[in-house]
């Protein structure tokens, strides 16, 4: 057995084919092991309620949603027995349920249920089954032009290895696309330069508490209209002139919160480039505004990808499992579609389902 991609979908299959019995091959074309989970804050969470899962991804497969939902709280609890860091019991969202993790430890901890190295071959075996885990096309300036089209580049705010690879493979192969590939999850992140040790804590979340300008002056989307995720803000955002937009604030935005922090500590903490003088707005000044940043889009994973059933089998044109042909975290679609979900629930629930399936 192959596994391609050493981020969590594939170290969760590496580990879970080994307590199977089976003898997993990982393999990672970067540097280091993790993917974009060691970039995160390492929450690990689904909806309290399945209703509001359906709700909020409208667009995806009923039947991998609901496995992911009804899978993740085991799949949870086994991250645990094999000794993975929990910093939280909690989420912080009323809305949602699950764990905080500490992510260099998640990843110790499955690699060492793995009891494997990583190898840096490309994947060749066409015997062996595979497990594709690379991680969607977030890092793949091509695949975005073609599928996501922003109206600029996309900063990238997740694994600079995720670059399709799981994606090109499957469709060499027949295999079928799922809805959403012009989806992505993503962060409005400040204008200024940060680095991957910024991801989490340089996240521009308070555009709910601001009016919304293109550089043009379009008020482009209402407060009312962002999702509790702001995922869909960063998608908005994608789209507007050079992929960037400013968030003005009045003295209410200012005071608003988002957990324990107020919105202007937020404001205050952003590097001096990303805040703009109101005199230095390209358009007029809103009336009662106080304060303004500018910020860019950045994308953390794809959202469509190959299509799956729920054993995580790679399914063509036809409907047709592709034989020894698996898929795991977001190189798998038509989960979140049409909103926004947990891709690390994605990722360890298909990790587990790939590895049982192969092995």
């Amino acid at each position: 057995m192959i596994i391609a991609g050493a981020g969590l979908a594939g170290l969760v299959a590496a580990a879970r084919a080994r307590e199977l019995g089976a003898s997993p091959r990982l393999v990672e074309k970067g540097d280091r092991v993790g993917g974009s989970m060691v970039l995160s804050s390492g929450v690990i969470w689904r909806h309290r309620r399945f209703e509001d899962f359906r709700c909020e991804c409208p667009g995806g497969d009923e039947a991998l949603q609901r496995l992911v939902w009804e899978r993740l709280d085991e799949g949870l609890a086994w991250l645990r027995e094999l000794g993975a860091p929990v910093v939280w019991e909690e989420t912080g969202n009323p809305l949602t349920t699950g764990l905080r993790f500490e992510p260099r430890g998640l990843t110790l901890a499955l690699l060492g249920a793995a009891e494997l190295n990583v190898d840096g071959c490309t994947v060749a075996e066409a015997g062996e089954p595979i497990i594709l885990a690379t991680g969607g096309f977030a890092a793949s300036s091509g695949l975005i032009a073609e599928h996501i089209k922003p109206a600029s580049p996309l900063r990238l705010r997740g694994n600079r290895w995720s670059e399709g690879d799981g994606l090109r493979l499957a469709l060499a192969r027949g295999a079928a696309t799922t809805a959403g590939l012009d989806e992505f999850y993503g962060r409005a992140m400040p204008s200024a330069e940060w680095g991957e040790a910024e991801f989490v804590s340089a996240s521009a979340l308070f555009g709910r508490f601001a009016r919304i300008f293109a550089s043009d002056g379009t008020e482009f989307m209402k407060a009312d209209e962002v999702w509790w995720s702001e995922a869909n803000l960063a998608q908005a955002i994608a789209r507007q002139p050079g992929a960037t937009a400013y968030f003005v604030l009045d003295a209410a935005g200012l005071a608003g919160r988002v957990r324990e922090q107020t919105v202007g500590g937020m404001v205050t903490a952003m590097p001096a480039a990303a805040r703009v003088d109101l005199a230095d707005l390209p358009f007029p000044v809103p009336a009662g505004a106080v304060a303004a940043v500018k910020v860019v889009a950045a994308i953390t994973h794809t959202v469509g990808g190959v299509r799956i059933d729920t054993q995580a089998r790679v399914l063509d044109r036809e409907g047709t499992p592709i034989p020894g042909l698996y898929a795991a975290g977001v190189d798998a679609g038509g989960i979140a579609t049409g909103g926004y979900a947990s891709g690390l629930a994605q990722a360890l629930v298909l990790g587990l389902v790939a590895a049982e399936s192969a092995a």
